[in-house]
């Protein structure tokens, strides 16, 4: 059996064995492919990995763009609402600054009235202590009077009712005054319009050349003459400068003596007409031309006088008065002058009943001292007086002349008519030329008078120095305050500046309260 089973167990053996071969090499196969399996898995894992990573960095990327586009519009959409914020609470502290500062005034309005309500407690408190202790004093007085006779009893009541009559009676008279005062304001007014429209004298405005015209400009050297002969004889003959330049057909004659430049006009034309120009004709035409002169002064005065109705007048004191049309002050023709203040002296003399003759001639012989002024020294006033007291004029004219720029003090009503005409006839509007720097320096000084009083918010000088404006600060200055401050300007005003006429002194008081509806 073993034998013969011998090829049969080798065949099981060798079944056996390929199989555990087979067995072994599956093993080995299967190892091998499952090792291969796996690095592919690996790979591919790896790869998905790597997939994955990319997958999840394009989605962190559109999240954080998306996130980013989110952000920029919720930072605009917040800032819109920011700035509508903001612009709310800036229109609220705009309301709310108004507010205050209403109520901040109001504040001031209850604190002012506060302190009035307070101060005048006060003074009801001490009104009702005087009444307190004058009513212990009449139950005293009383009963002292219980105790009196009759007799005794009208003496102390007449005692008393005279003395309430005698109060009575004293602002009796201070009304009175008050009222007579306006009602002489108000005629004196009237009176001074009266006369200042009666006697409106045209303003000539003076100089101090006058121009000679030429039929050529050839005369130009016939008047100067042969190495300058004949205009040496006519500038120390007529005492004037002719002045010869590049004027066509015209020389100007300059000097400050009006009548010596009237007689060289005259003896200059006189010379141009008759053509011989030299030494001797000049002198002999200057001669006349003085004459002529003296002629026309004697009938400026004879004119001036038979205007005014005046008569009485020696021939030398009429010179002088003549004398006057060719002199000036600030620019005003002295004759004219004279006899505007000789009008306005007779209208206000004729109203308030005064000698009307003397006013008229103290008036246009008032300024006469002016002619003589540059060879006299001393005020015009004064000098004039001596004058017209060698002429044998009347002593109340003399003394009025020379009071009327209160060289000695005015003593009669004629004194002061004639400082009321020449102030009128001096200061009304185009009268006199005024310095310009005079001017300003008023106006800077009224201005500066203004400003300096307390509670005084502006102040303005307005029509030329006529009327100065002030607006003072309500808060600070009451309605009685207001009216203190304008006389205490006025009052600077008259001791500091010095002006022509009358300055209206206008204080505003003004009091504005504003608020808005929303």
């Amino acid at each position: 059996m073993f034998k013969g089973d011998v090829p049969y167990l080798m065949y099981v053996i060798i079944t056996i064995l390929m199989f555990a071969f087979g067995f072994i090499m599956g093993l080995i196969l299967q190892n091998y492919l499952n090792k291969t399996k796996i690095g592919s898995i690996d790979e591919y894992l790896k790869k998905r990995k790597e997939e994955l990573e990319a997958e999840v960095q394009a989605e962190k990327r559109e999240q954080r763009i998306q996130l980013k586009e989110e952000f920029e519009d919720k930072t605009v959409e917040l800032e819109a609402k920011f700035k509508d914020k903001q612009k709310v609470v800036q229109e609220t502290e705009g309301r709310l600054l108004k507010k205050e500062e209403i109520l901040d005034r109001k504040m001031a309005n209850v604190e002012r009235k506060e302190k009035e309500v307070f101060e005048r407690d006060e003074y009801l408190t001490k009104l009702k202590q005087d009444l307190e202790i004058k009513r212990k004093s009449i139950e005293g007085e009383l009963l002292r009077i219980a105790s009196l006779t009759m007799d005794e009893a009208r003496n102390i009541v007449m005692k008393r009712v005279e003395a309430e009559l005698e109060k009575e009676y004293s602002k009796k008279i201070v009304q009175m005054e008050e009222e007579l005062k306006g009602q002489a304001n108000e005629k004196a007014k009237v009176l001074l319009s009266q006369a200042m429209e009666s006697c409106a004298i045209n303003y000539v405005s003076e100089t101090t050349v006058s121009v000679v015209p030429l039929p050529s400009d050839e005369l130009k050297g016939r008047i100067i003459g042969r190495e300058g002969r004949n205009i040496r004889t006519f500038e120390t003959l007529t005492g004037v400068d002719i002045l010869i330049d590049d004027t066509p057909e015209a020389v100007t004659l300059s000097s400050f003596d009006p009548m010596r430049r009237e007689v060289a006009r005259k003896a200059l034309e006189k010379l141009i007409i008759d053509g011989r120009i030299h030494p001797a004709r000049i002198e002999e035409f200057v001669q006349e031309s003085e004459n002529e002169v003296e002629q026309i002064i004697v009938k400026e005065a004879d004119d001036a006088l038979m205007n005014l109705s005046l008569y009485g007048f020696s021939t030398e004191l009429k010179k002088i008065i003549g004398e006057m049309k060719f002199r000036t002050s600030y620019g005003q023709n002295l004759l004219q002058h004279s006899i505007e203040v000789a009008h306005i002296a007779n209208i206000i003399a004729s109203e308030i009943g005064e000698n009307v003759t003397l006013a008229t001639r103290a008036g246009l012989l008032h300024d006469i001292g002016k002619v003589a002024a540059s060879e006299i020294e001393g005020p015009h006033a004064v000098i004039g007086s001596e004058i017209l007291k060698k002429f044998g004029e009347n002593e109340l004219i003399v003394h009025a002349v020379k009071a009327h720029h209160n060289d000695v003090k005015p003593e009669t009503v004629l004194d002061a008519i004639i400082q009321v005409a020449d102030t009128l006839s001096a200061t009304r509007p185009g009268a006199r030329r005024e310095n310009l720097d005079t001017y300003i320096k008023r106006m800077e000084a009224l201005e500066k008078i203004a400003s300096s009083i307390s509670g005084v918010k502006k102040a303005f000088v307005v029509q030329a120095g006529r009327e100065v404006r002030i607006i003072v600060n309500p808060e600070e200055i009451g309605e009685e305050s207001a009216y203190k401050i304008s006389h205490d300007i006025a009052k600077k005003i008259e001791e500091e500046v010095v002006y022509p006429g009358v300055i209206k002194i206008t204080v505003v008081r003004e009091t504005r309260y504003i608020d808005y509806a929303k």
